[in-house]
């Protein structure tokens, strides 16, 4: 049983890294194809909203879905089309057919959050449910770091078509590996008799019978604040950077930087999260991603450089507090409803920012659109007061 467990658990790990190294290797794209086909900020952006839009607006339909075809035959199917939409891109030679491959692929992506997360939750409960999720979530980090490390290598020697086309070989090898190693069966846990309990115990305190309550409508604000500006700040960061000369190699290196301290903000802010609050942690991060965002504009490049750890660190530290208190604020048996609210909310709002910021940025230029993002971080301070009145009636 417990070899089972792994098998499933290392095949979700396997395919989270593969998709979150796809969704944050275009950023090291981006300058590359606005070069090359002659782009806006504003194409530029509408290349991440298209992917995101696609895989954003399909993770409820996939997991709908997976009930009747089985989530590992639509697990390999969906990487199996992610993999093939970056191999088809380095075939194409305009915008259209790159934003046509992206979609593609964003549509292929959709499929692996919430079919991952199912089977690993079928997996394992208790204390062990919480650290096979905690791992299942660094795992992606770990292709947030790797992948868009080897493309931007990859781009020194090799042109972006060869590359992209590189990324979906690399796609279709993780299909053969899931494909042997994810089990045809699934481990399935029946004690889940005490959630149906819960449901009935649910606390009026907080979020009574319905989910759609102050606290889970502040957090969700808070959230899909926090994921706009984060999306929009990591697309225009590359251009930023080779503004003040940096080399498409250097841009790769920064982007990992970035997410090496995203991954270390998980852990940090998730202690500073069960020490002090959510909330407290929430102004905490806004304020330093805020400022650090700021500091990005008038330093030179080597000490952007030095400094992106740190706000990769700020960068993800609100979501991994803000991830953890939705369980908090809604009644048990509403839980799955509200995360697929949840997530639509904060995936979708990451994905039109780049757009939006993309026009902005055509006409304000970079450096003024990356300052209007640092300040509009901060509108997620006054949102902290819902939160902070239903936490006051829960300790009630």
């Amino acid at each position: 049983m417990k070899a089972l467990k792994k098998r499933i658990l290392g095949s979700c790990c396997g395919a989270h890294i593969l998709h979150d190294g796809y969704t944050d290797l275009l950023y090291v794209m981006f300058p590359i194809w606005q070069m090359a086909f002659g782009l806006s900020l504003a194409e530029v952006g509408s290349l991440k909203t298209l992917y995101s839009g696609a895989m954003a607006s399909l993770q409820v339909p996939s997991s709908m879905l997976s009930e009747k075809v089985g989530e590992k035959r639509l697990l390999l199917f969906g990487t199996l089309i992610a993999a093939i939409g970056f191999l088809l891109s380095g075939w194409t030679t305009s915008f259209l057919g790159l934003a046509a491959c992206l979609i593609l692929s964003g549509i292929g992506a959709s499929v692996q959050h919430p079919l991952s997360s199912s089977l690993t939750s079928h997996a394992f409960e208790g204390s062990e449910l919480r650290g096979a999720l905690s791992t299942y979530n660094f795992s992606g980090d770990i292709g947030k770091v790797l992948l868009p490390s080897l493309c931007a290598a990859l781009l020194a020697v090799w042109d972006w078509h060869t590359v992209t086309s590189v990324m979906g070989l690399l796609g279709l090898l993780a299909v053969m590996f899931l494909a042997v190693v994810l089990p045809k069966t699934t481990v399935t846990n029946h004690s889940k008799t005490q959630l149906n309990k819960a449901s009935s115990d649910t606390s009026g305190k907080g979020a009574g019978s319905n989910f759609l309550n102050l606290g889970f409508i502040s957090l969700s604000s808070i959230a899909a604040i926090d994921s706009a500006t984060r999306m929009g700040f990591l697309t225009l960061l590359p251009f930023l950077l080779m503004s003040k000369g940096a080399t498409v190699t250097q841009v790769g290196f920064a982007l990992s930087l970035t997410f090496a301290g995203g991954a270390a903000g998980k852990f940090v802010c998730g202690f500073i999260a069960a020490r002090f609050g959510v909330i407290k942690t929430t102004l905490i991060t806004e304020i330093a991603t805020s400022i650090l965002m700021a500091l990005t504009l008038p330093l030179n490049v080597d000490v952007v450089m030095l400094m992106l750890p740190l706000v990769g660190v700020a960068l993800n530290g609100t979501s991994s507090g803000l991830y953890g208190t939705v369980p908090e604020l809604v009644p048990p048996h509403m839980r799955s409803r509200a995360f697929g609210v949840f997530y639509t909310v904060t995936i979708g709002s990451g994905a039109i920012s780049p757009l939006v910021y993309g026009f902005v940025g055509d006409r304000l230029g970079v450096p003024n659109t990356i300052a209007l993002i640092a300040g509009s971080v901060l509108m997620v301070l006054p949102l902290t007061l819902g939160l902070k009145k239903v936490f006051r009636r829960l300790q009630v």
